[in-house]
């Protein structure tokens, strides 16, 4: 006689094993919760880089974000930030069950500051509203189905210059912020404040962005985070002993934006108050109607491609695209992601957009949206934690601007530099970001020069309207000083 075996029957999934599919798509509960965490740690960083980015950059009327000509308000940034990535992300996961965490975007947020914020007679809450129109008109085409074909319409390779340029502006901004670059003398640019490097802030910035390096290069998930904590401490440290000060014409080797010091207080009551604070047509009036439609395209081209490819990659990280390499839900969550760039501009964060960060958390086991939702969770939590920022000096922060940078350029590597059909206009749009400080001037020489040059060995038929009308505007862009001077206006 054989004895039958007992299997031990299995429990029948929770209410929340069948909304988030968790089983059906071979995880655990405690592997979602944990691979949301992880994502968390690996884009925390941006609760103190958009403060740095967006919150240090005085407007076309000479305010800061948040009113005041005189100091911004980081930490009120930094916990609106957090509050609009935890919003994004939860919904997400709920609507979309989809492990992709959205937040502001890097790159997004320097073309907000330094490109139309910085515009005179433009306030911070009229480039917002540019941004909630962006987000407003890629929802449109996510609803109408056109998005794919404004997305067929820009070449791969100059979608992927546009990308490069901008994470060469970003290292620049982190580079000169950090004083590790300066205005010299005779030179638009030098070494450090005379030739060469000095200072305890400097030894801060270098020691941080080489330990960002080694971690980032040993692959260790939170990197970013990591380096920033560990320089920002170190910059205590000696701001204890040495007295540094900050930095002035006085004391030009002195701490840029933040004396690193303790804080009073780890925890505070989040200050929300940047929420509403938007214009939607405000600078119409202030620069025209041509200049804010190619404003609210430059917004969008960057904004508009990173999402399809992002998805992609994490659905095939996660396992879980069909025979085609689309993901399941592919609407909902283009459509989350839109409403996220709205979120952000109605936040006065910039827009918020997906994170390719978010494989970190995929890479460790995260299948569903429930590991968005972890993600988000712990974003509201960390909106208690903005007094955390203000200790922070440029010279801990602003190596990740040259690390993402890095990241970013990378993706160079995608363009075919012996066609010159396509290589001239890419490396126009690449060079022109970081020399003429605007990643709207970038990308427009690249559109413009692309338009030429197809004209001029006769492929016409290879210019896409949208790219012929693109063009258009990108002249008149570059022109309107004269074109207003002809029209008295």
């Amino acid at each position: 006689m054989t004895t039958p075996t007992l299997t031990k029957p299995t429990a029948p999934p929770g209410a929340l094993d069948k909304f988030f599919k968790i089983t059906e798509r071979g995880s655990t509960l405690g592997t979602e919760v944990r691979g949301g965490l992880v994502t968390f740690f690996a884009m925390s960083y941006i609760i103190v880089l958009n403060p740095l980015i967006i919150g240090t950059v005085q407007d076309g009327t000479g305010n800061f974000l948040g009113g005041g000509t005189e100091a911004p308000n980081l930490a009120m940034i930094a916990a609106t930030t957090a509050l609009i990535a935890g919003i994004m992300s939860i919904l997400m996961g709920v609507v979309a069950n989809f492990p992709l965490a959205l937040a502001t975007g890097l790159g997004l947020n320097a073309v907000v500051a330094f490109s139309i914020a910085s515009l005179p007679g433009v306030s911070w809450a009229d480039a917002m509203g540019l941004v909630v129109l962006e987000g407003l008109l890629i929802l449109l085409l996510v609803l109408t189905g056109f998005r794919e074909a404004v997305f067929r319409a820009v070449p791969v390779e100059l979608k992927t210059a546009i990308s490069v340029g901008i994470g060469l502006f970003i290292a620049l901004i982190g580079l000169y912020d950090a004083g590790f670059v300066t205005t010299g003398v005779g030179v638009p640019l030098q070494l450090g404040q005379t030739g060469s490097l000095a200072g305890w802030p400097i030894v801060v910035f270098v020691i941080g962005l080489l330990l960002m390096i080694v971690l980032i290069t040993r692959k260790v998930r939170g990197a970013i985070l990591i380096s920033i904590a560990f320089s920002t401490l170190l910059a205590v440290v000696i701001e204890a002993v040495a007295k540094v000060g900050p930095r002035s014409e006085d004391n030009p080797l002195g701490w840029s934006l933040d004396v690193p010091a303790l804080p009073d207080s780890i925890f505070a009551t989040p200050d929300f108050s940047l929420l509403g604070q938007f214009s939607l047509f405000g600078s119409i009036e202030k620069i025209g109607l041509v200049a804010v439609i190619l404003l609210v395209f430059s917004i969008m081209l960057a904004d508009f491609f990173d999402t399809m490819g992002t998805m992609v990659a994490i659905g095939a990280e996660a396992n879980l695209l069909d025979d085609k390499g689309t993901p399941p839900k592919t609407r909902e969550i283009l459509i989350v992601d839109s409403l996220a760039a709205v979120a952000g501009g109605v936040g006065s964060v910039s827009s918020n957009t997906s994170y390719i960060e978010s494989a970190t958390g995929v890479g460790d086991g995260a299948r569903t949206g429930l590991a968005s939702v972890v993600t988000g969770v712990a974003f509201l939590l960390a909106t208690f934690l903005s007094p955390l920022v203000a200790m922070v000096p440029y010279e801990a922060a602003t190596p990740a601007l040259v690390i993402v940078g890095f990241l970013m350029m990378m993706q160079v590597a995608g363009i075919s530099w012996k066609n010159y059909e396509i290589a001239i206009p890419a490396f126009l749009t690449i060079i022109l970001m970081p020399f003429t400080y605007s990643i709207t001037v970038g990308i427009g020489a690249g559109f413009v020069s692309f338009v030429v040059i197809k004209i001029a060995v006769g492929k016409i038929k290879e210019i896409h309207p949208l790219m012929w009308l693109s063009g258009a505007l990108f002249v008149v862009y570059f022109t309107l000083g004269p074109i207003k001077t002809l029209l008295g206006v």
